[in-house]
Formats: C-alpha cells, structure tokens, sequence
C-alpha cells in the first residue's frame, strides 16, 4: 500500500519554508503580487514586515524590483500564481533576471489544473516549458508539503534564478520531513526491472498507485520522483533506461516543453527506448473540481497504467 501521511496544499510548504528562511537569513525578502494569502507568502509578513513588499498586481514591477534587491545582496523570493508570473513577466525574467543571473527565487502558486474551479485563465500548463527554457533557469516542482519547504529552503542557496512550483489545492504527504532532498537528483520511490515512470508534482503520488495495478498484472515498475526538471538527473535517468528499456513519463502540465520533453530530449540522443509522455495534450483546462479535472485530463493512476503497457508492447515489437 502506498503510505500517505495526511494531505496539505503544497502551497502551506512554500509559506513555511519562507518563514523558516527568515529566522536564519536577514537577507531574505518576499515580494507579492496582491496574492498574499493565496500563495501564503503572508506567513512571512505577519513575521517579518520590514522584508515584505505588496507590489500589487504588477508582475513585471515585482520581478523589476527583485532583481534591484538581488544585485544589493539581498535574496528576493517573488510570490504569485504560475501562470502571470511567467506569463506576465517573461520578458523581465529572461532579459534582467536571467541573462545577468541574478539571484532571485519565483514562487509560482496555483500550477496545473488542479487549481479547479478557476479555470483556464488561472491555470498553468505551460510554466515550466518557460523557465526550462530559459538559461541559467532552475526548475523544481515538488511532489508535496516537505518537498515544497525543502525546495524553497535550499533556493537561495542555489546561484541563480530558481522557478518553484506549487499548488494550491490539498495533496497526499508522500513523504517525511527527515527525507533527503537533493537539488537536482532524483528518487527512486520503487524498484521493478520492466518499466520506469518518472514523474514529479502530484503526480508522484499516482505514479505509485499505478505501480500496485501494474503488480497486479505481473509487471514490476520503477517509480522516479524527477522534482529537479533543471538541471536534469542525467545518470539516474541513464541508468533506468538501460535497467527497463521502456520510460513513461506523468506530469501536471503540456505535454510539449516540460519533463517529459525533457526526458525525451535527453535520451533521444543518448539512449532511445519506447517513451510515452503523460500531461495535457496540447489544450487548455477549464473549470471544475479538481479530481474531476485530473480524471478528464488523464492525470490519474490509471491512464498511467494504460501507457505502461502500451510501452511493454512496444518493448516486445507488438
């Protein structure tokens, strides 16, 4: 049985962790864009207001005035919904952000459409194709609670830009607060010879339910959690695709430009083995319950399981 230990909003992981980088780092700042309580960024304000800036909704201000605070030694935290930080504010990410390598950090909130009932406009698909995108960019999205406050802990301790990505609604706790966490290195979860899937961000979890099901059936999978999508885990992913020969990749976001991209990408040139690529297919979402939408979109344990085998078949010429 896959343990859970209780469900939180990833989101709660991202404020705590802010609050716990003030108590030991003076030099830490969050700046919110008139999303204070929604990405949990007031956390750090009701603890330390000297150090909080609400820049209200100006994104490309706030991205402005953290790379004004980076380059005076101070470590910006910008806080905001994935889809107008990156959207909004490409241009100032990329061109006085990333290009001067600046240390700031991007907390982008409500990611996927697991947002729910906001819908289409609120929710991010496309976030992390542009920050993977971008050089000097990292990119971290968390499975859940402990992993959200471990990542936003260790960002200001990473040169350069740093893209996190959370949630907003309630998640499993999949793992504990003890658990290694290593930039850029991946898990394994489990262990199986047949097949991989490599996932991140609530998907982790349904990765690991698809794994019972597939024991059922008599397959034994290997379960990646790839919470670093920048810089990618290389020599893990290596290993595995020569182990299984078959990778499926599951996440909560387009299908083009994100880990499973990134997957593909990389073994194409060093490796190549049947891939199938588990995300949103080339769409945008739309309101409705949160379970619901994970169902409709195909981001479930058991499309997981579909793909799987559609790999194994491919690994046996069928």
């Amino acid at each position: 049985m896959v343990k859970v230990y209780g469900e939180i909003p990833t989101r709660f992981g991202y404020g705590d962790g802010l609050v716990e980088l003030g108590k030991k780092d003076e030099r830490i700042f969050v700046l919110s864009a008139d999303l204070t309580s929604s990405t949990c960024s007031d956390r750090f304000q009701k603890s330390f207001p000297d150090r909080f800036i609400e820049m209200g909704i100006a994104e490309q201000d706030m991205l402005g005035t953290a790379a004004g605070l980076a380059l005076s030694g101070k470590i910006p935290f910008v806080s905001t919904y994935s889809v107008f930080v990156t959207g909004r504010a490409f241009d100032q990410i990329r061109t006085t952000i990333c290009y001067a390598n600046l240390n700031v950090k991007i907390g982008g909130a409500h990611g996927g459409i697991s947002v729910g009932p906001d819908g289409a406009t609120h929710q991010a698909l496309e976030d992390i194709a542009l920050m993977r995108v971008l050089p000097n960019m990292k990119v971290i999205v968390p499975a859940d609670y402990w992993e959200t406050k471990k990542a936003t802990m260790l960002a200001p301790y990473i040169d350069g830009p740093v893209f996190i990505r959370f949630g907003r609604e309630k998640v499993p706790v999949i793992t504990k607060e003890n658990d290694h966490f290593d930039f850029g290195k991946g898990i394994i979860l489990k262990e199986g010879k047949d097949i991989a899937i490599i996932a991140n961000g609530l998907m982790v979890h349904q990765a690991l339910f698809a794994v019972e099901i597939l024991q059922k059936k008599g397959i034994f999978a290997t379960v990646i959690n790839l919470h670093t999508v920048k810089p990618l885990d290389k020599e893990m992913i290596l290993d595995i695709a020569k182990l299984t020969n078959g990778i499926v990749t599951a996440e909560e976001h387009q299908i083009y430009g994100g880990l499973g991209s990134a997957v593909a990408e990389f073994l194409s040139q060093n490796y190549p083995i049947p891939i199938k690529i588990i995300g949103i297919k080339d769409r945008f979402g739309e309101s409705g319950k949160p379970k619901e939408l994970l169902e409709k979109f195909g981001l479930t344990a058991d499309h997981i399981v579909r793909e799987c085998l559609k790999v194994m078949e491919m690994k046996n010429g069928k």
